[in-house]
C-alpha cells in the first residue's frame, strides 16, 4: 500500500511538471521580428510567439491590409506592422533599427518572407536568368540582409542569446529540374546559416534554419523550438520537420 502511494505521488509530480512545462512561456519579454509575418508559417509563428510572452513582435511584410489585420487581432500593444520588401536592404535596415528605437532590443529575428516562381519552368536547358532575380532577391539576397542587420543590433546592444531563423526548403535536399532557381535560393540559404552562425558564436547569437512540408503551425512550433532558450545549445543547423519524409525518399533512392 505504502509503495502504491509513492508510485501515485511520484505520478502526481511528473504530471505537474509536465504542466508547467506545457504553460511555460518561451519567450516571455522577447522581443522579435518575422518578415513575410502576413499570412502562412509567418503568420502562425507571430500568433504563437505571442502565446509564449513575446513582449513585442514586429511583422513584416509588403502585404499591408493582411499584416495589419493580423497585427490588430494579435493585439496593437503586443504586434506591430511595418512595411517592409526584403530586396531593398534600406528597408530592412530601417525594419531592425525601428523595432530596436521602439522597443529597446532585438531578440529574435525570423527571416522568413520568401517565394518560388510559379510563372515558368527553370530547367538548365531554358534557364531564364532575368526571371530568376526576383527569386534570388527575396530568397537569398532578402535573408542575408535580415542576418546582416539582425546580427549587428544584436552585436550593438551586447545582447547575449539573440536568435536568427531563417526558412529553408526540405526541397533544397532534392533535385529539382524544373525549378533550379528556386532549388539554388534555398541551398544558398544553408549555406549562409552554416557560416554565419560559426562567425556570430563567439557574440552567443544563434543562426539556424527551420523548414518542411508540413501544416504551417507544425513549421511554427520549430521557429518557436529555436527561437527559445531550449535550443541553448543548437547553431548552424538546418532543423527539417518533415515526418521522416526526406530520410524515406532517400532510403527509396538506395
Amino acid at each position: 500500500m505504502h509503495f502504491l502511494k509513492q508510485i501515485i505521488t511520484q505520478t502526481s509530480i511528473m504530471a505537474e511538471k509536465v504542466t508547467d512545462s506545457l504553460n511555460h512561456k518561451k519567450l516571455e519579454g522577447k522581443v522579435a521580428i518575422i518578415t513575410g509575418g502576413a499570412s502562412g508559417i509567418g503568420e502562425a509563428t507571430a500568433r504563437l510567439f505571442a502565446e509564449h510572452g513575446a513582449r513585442a513582435i514586429v511583422i513584416a511584410d509588403i502585404q499591408d491590409v493582411l499584416g495589419q489585420n493580423v497585427a490588430e487581432s494579435i493585439g496593437s500593444g503586443q504586434c506591430t506592422y511595418m512595411h517592409c520588401d526584403v530586396t531593398n536592404e534600406d528597408q530592412v535596415k530601417a525594419l531592425v533599427e525601428f523595432t530596436v528605437k521602439n522597443f529597446g532590443q532585438l531578440d529574435v529575428m525570423f527571416s522568413n518572407a520568401g517565394i518560388a516562381n510559379e510563372t515558368i519552368s527553370q530547367t538548365i536547358l531554358d534557364f531564364d536568368l532575368n526571371a530568376s532575380d526576383r527569386v534570388f532577391a527575396i530568397n537569398t539576397r532578402g535573408v542575408v540582409a535580415c542576418v546582416k542587420h539582425a546580427a549587428r543590433a544584436m552585436v550593438r546592444g551586447c545582447l547575449k542569446g539573440g536568435t536568427i531563423i531563417c526558412t529553408g526548403s526540405v526541397l533544397a535536399s532534392f533535385a529539382l529540374p524544373n525549378s533550379i532557381d528556386y532549388a539554388m535560393s534555398k541551398k544558398a540559404v544553408i549555406g549562409l546559416v552554416e557560416s554565419a552562425s560559426t562567425g556570430l558564436g563567439k557574440y552567443e547569437i544563434r543562426v539556424n534554419c527551420g523548414c518542411g512540408p508540413l501544416k504551417v503551425e507544425n513549421i511554427a512550433n520549430a521557429v518557436l523550438f529555436l527561437a527559445s532558450h531550449d535550443s541553448l545549445l543548437i547553431t548552424g543547423q538546418n532543423l527539417v520537420v518533415d515526418s521522416g519524409l526526406n530520410a524515406h525518399c532517400l532510403t527509396k533512392a538506395d
